[in-house]
This record gives structure tokens, sequence and C-alpha cells, in this order.
């Protein structure tokens, strides 16, 4: 018990300093390099646990005849060695913190909302929980402190407890075992559906900021939805679909036509994911730039008369560029004010990250 005591008390410095340093760990992708299936590495500073060492009787100091004030614990040490420098030292740690709990960790430090699924919440699927004790069960489910209770009872019960030499032998009867039963859950399915201009004026900067929010988007969907789905448009007067990793990593050029990645995201809706099944969630991600007026006006249709009635929640992000005007932004405003079912964030830098983050996931759609 002691072991697992100290073995929380870790775990509670180490979310409080994550916690501590949030904005840096939202803005560095180095740890996302570090993603396994269920975890995530994550360096923090290391932790170093105050401790007093014990010195002889009656040699004085601190709690030992006359102290002074501002005496150290340990005794008046001995000069270092060498010369003083001018940088902070390294100490940092490299702990492995769960998908689950960097989610807890990105809800609290940004007061995210529980998001409540629409859609196949009337299909139940059966699970088995485990809440209940039993008399009988395989060992890997024996409970050893509720047997060991059982065990003390009857001993003192029969009178064959002995307090001077207090041996407890649990026998069968004593046993108690985890029980399952069986329990019913509405069964949601999710699908992140993600867009990105890949035109000349989206540079590495502008794609390392689509990709630090794509991951914390997804951290915090998977929370509330088990097995979510994912899928990467990229688009420049084209559109197509790609892996991961090409999404992030290809360059392009040429001309803009955001209706082109909105009619490939209306075709894989319309092929894989019922409406009535799955929330749906799509993301654009963009300069703000488009080919023409007429293109831009064809989205906004689109978005007012497919997306925006059928999906959770539509979300477009314009990354800052020197190259790009932002007047498609300007347009959504202008065509869709006051609209709650479309999230419009400007990400101007990294740092924006943050604040882009709460405005697609602070109203829990």
């Amino acid at each position: 018990m002691s072991i697992l005591k100290d073995q929380n008390r870790f775990k509670d410095i180490i979310r409080g300093k994550i916690k501590d340093n949030f904005k840096k760990y939202v803005t560095h992708g180095e740890m996302i390099g570090k993603r396994e299936k269920e975890y995530v590495k994550i360096p923090v500073p290391s932790v170093d646990i105050p401790r007093f060492k014990y010195g002889k009787k009656q040699q004085g100091g601190v709690g030992q005849g006359q102290g002074q004030p501002g005496d150290s614990v340990d005794g008046p040490g001995e000069p270092g060695k060498g010369e003083a420098g001018d940088k902070p030292g390294e100490h940092n740690l490299e702990v492995e913190v769960t998908m689950e709990e960097l989610a807890d960790i990105l809800g609290e430090a940004l007061e995210l909302p529980r998001i409540e699924p629409k859609g196949n919440n009337n299909i139940d699927v059966q699970k088995n929980k485990y809440t209940s004790r039993n008399f009988v069960g395989p060992d890997s489910l024996r409970m050893f402190k509720s047997s060991y209770k059982e065990a003390l009872k009857r001993s003192i019960a029969c009178g064959d407890y002995d307090p001077d030499n207090p041996v407890i032998v649990p026998i069968r009867r004593d046993m108690r075992f985890l029980s399952s039963k069986p329990v019913k859950k509405p069964q949601t399915k999710a699908v992140v559906i993600y867009m990105m201009d890949v035109s000349g004026s989206m540079g590495e900067e502008q794609k390392e900021i689509v990709r630090l929010e794509s991951f914390w988007i997804n951290t915090w969907l998977t929370k509330n939805y088990k097995g979510l789905e994912t899928r990467f448009i990229i688009h420049d007067a084209a559109a197509r679909e790609v892996d991961e990793k090409t999404f992030f990593s290809t360059s392009e050029s040429g001309g803009t036509l955001i209706s082109s990645a909105y009619k490939y995201c209306k075709k894989i809706i319309d092929q894989d994911y019922p409406l009535n099944e799955w929330n749906i969630y799509p993301f654009h991600f963009s300069d703000g730039d488009n080919w023409s007026g007429d293109d831009t006006r064809f989205c906004i249709n689109l978005l007012k008369e497919f997306f925006l009635p059928n999906v959770n929640m539509f979300g477009y992000g314009q990354v800052e560029s020197k190259y790009g005007s932002g007047q498609f932004y300007r347009d959504l405003e202008k065509q869709l004010p006051n609209d709650e079912r479309i999230v419009l964030s400007r990400i101007e830098s990294k740092d924006k990250i943050i604040d882009s983050i709460k405005d697609f996931l602070g109203k829990g759609k």
C-alpha cells in the first residue's frame, strides 16, 4: 500500500508540473514524435524530494543546540570547485503519460466542458462491468483484502484469534472474487475530418501550427469518443485524401479553391458516415486566400445547406501568413453571423494555439 501511495503521489506531482508548464507543451511538438499507441513521453523538470540528514547528537546546529537563522540542516557544507557559470542546469525527467491523462490535463487547464454526443445514443452495446463480489471465481479475480477480512471475522468469531500472534490463514469459504454484471451503454461513434490548404502561401510554420492543434483536438475528442476515426484532406486548386504523414509533410503550390476540399469532405461523409449514426467534426485550416468570390459563395451555401445542419461542429482555423489575405474568415463572419454551429478561430502564432483550442472545444459540442 505504501508503494501505491508513493506512486500516486508521484503521479500527482508530475501532473502538477505538466499543468504548470502546459503552454510550453502545447506549443512544442517534440513530444508528439514520442507518441505511442496509448501514451506519450513528456520531458518534465526533475522532481527533488526534500530530505533530512541525521547527524550525531549534541553537535549543535538547527534542532541541536544553538543554531543560527539561515543555517543549513545539512551543516555548513564545503565550497564548490570550479568557476561560476551563467547557464541554468538541465534536470529533465522523461515520463510516460497516457493519452487519457493528457486529455484530463488539457480539460482542466482550459476548463473544457464534457461533450454531449449526438446521434446513435438509442443503440445500446452490452458490456461487462466488474462491480460486485461473489463466493466463486478464478484466482485472477480474487479480492485479497476482502478475503482477508472474511478470514479475520471467522477467526474472531471462532475464538481462534490471538492478538499476540495474529496469524490469519484464509480458507476456501473466506475467498471473495470480483463478479461482473452486464451493463448497457449507448453506442456513439465519431469522426474528425481535417482539411488543410497546402498552396504555396502555407509554409512550414503554418503546417506546424496545424499539426500541434490537431494533436490536441484529437486528444480531447478521443477522451470523449472511444475509437475515434480520423481522415485527412489536402487541397490547393484540387483536393485529395491522404494519410496523416502526407497531410503534414506535403509541399504544393498553385492557386486555392476551397470548395474542392468542402466537396470532397461531403463526399466522404455521404459514402462512409451516415448522419444519424455518427458524430462528425470537420476542421478546415487555411490562410484565408480563395480563388474567387464566387467560390467563397459556393462554400458558404454548402455550409448552410449541408454541413451546419448535420455535423456536431464545423471548425475553421485561419493561420496567419504574410502571403495570405485572410479574406475567407471575414466572409464567413459576414455571411454566418452568430451561428454557433460554426466556430471561427484566428491563429496568429504558436502562442495562440491554446486560445484556438478553447475556441473550438470550449462549447462542448
